[in-house]
């Protein structure tokens, strides 16, 4: 053993050491006893006697490097967590902020769905003019029917842009079902860690408020701005 790590190990235990009696069992099963730190026994229990020979405490073995790596790994998970569950509270109180009751929480998922069937309807809307563009073209393709070969490049091109303009709308109407249910699927977490927060307040929605929040929901803009609550 080195003098670096003895002298680490008498820094560690403190300037009072020396005053007490230690004794450990060495590798070797050797019963060992000193007035200072046992330097054979750095990496196993050393037992720290008074004077009078009563045990005063337990020194633990000094660390390994892998068994100091272990540690300061664990200790680091142990950070990790604390500051993902700090920025898990951080995230609720601000959920709780902003949705304080079961009303505004409604409120604003009838928004958000109201959005995408805006958007919905728009494509929809799209979808049955290239609809109808397309069966407009298919009247003009009766004419060469009998001998496709000889259908102008215009038309066919006409006939290619309508085509993969649908294709697109049919995606994007796809799409907009999805989006649909990924909206709802949000809302209905927030409502579960929100119901959780409400009670925890003792701000659980009742169910007069749930009818009011329903009531706004189906005024127009101005009626809403007229009922929006008092914060």
């Amino acid at each position: 053993m080195t003098v670096a790590v003895a002298a680490a190990l008498t820094s560690l235990l403190g300037p009072a050491s020396a005053q007490g009696i230690y004794t450990c069992t060495d590798a070797k099963g050797r019963r060992l006893t000193a007035d200072r730190p046992i330097i054979d026994c750095i990496n196993r229990e050393q037992t720290e006697l008074s004077t009078g020979g009563l045990p005063r405490r337990k020194i633990a073995p000094t660390p390994t490097v892998a068994e100091r790596a272990a540690e300061e790994e664990k200790a680091k998970r142990l950070e990790e967590e604390r500051i993902r569950l700090a920025e898990d509270k951080k995230r609720e109180r601000a959920l709780v902020t902003r949705y304080p009751n079961r009303g505004l929480h409604d409120k604003e998922r009838a928004a958000a769905l109201a959005l995408v069937d805006s958007v919905t309807a728009a494509a929809q809307k799209r979808t049955g003019e290239l609809i109808a563009q397309r069966r407009t073209l298919d009247g003009e393709l009766e004419f060469y029917k009998i001998d496709p070969s000889r259908t102008p490049p215009k038309l066919k091109g006409l006939v290619a842009e309508v085509d993969a303009q649908l294709a697109a709308q049919r995606r994007f109407l796809t799409d907009q079902d999805v989006e649909k249910v990924r909206v709802n699927a949000r809302f209905d977490e927030e409502l579960s860690r929100l119901n959780a927060l409400w009670a925890q307040d003792g701000a659980v929605p009742t169910a007069a408020s749930a009818r009011v929040a329903a009531s706004a929901s189906s005024l127009p803009a101005s009626g809403l701005r007229a009922m929006r609550p008092a914060r």
